[in-house]
């Protein structure tokens, strides 16, 4: 598997984050940045096993599976 950028956006009420590059919708979100994190990252895995290689928007994947 490539890698995968990850957005996290600040909020007043939390962290919301989500990955660029998949179809479908994957969201994580928490009260600090590292909860947001961890959860869109498990969502993400939750998907890909999921739905396979079909949930790739682009053949080419970019960033970090990370902060």
């Amino acid at each position: 598997m490539g890698q995968i950028k990850i957005i996290v956006e600040k909020y007043s009420e939390g962290y919301v984050a989500y990955p660029l590059g998949l179809k479908g919708v994957v969201v994580g979100e928490g009260d600090t940045y590292e909860a947001a994190l961890e959860d869109v990252k498990s969502a993400i895995q939750f998907h890909m096993e999921t739905f396979k290689e079909e949930i790739f928007e682009t053949e080419e994947i970019i960033g970090d599976l990370c902060c």
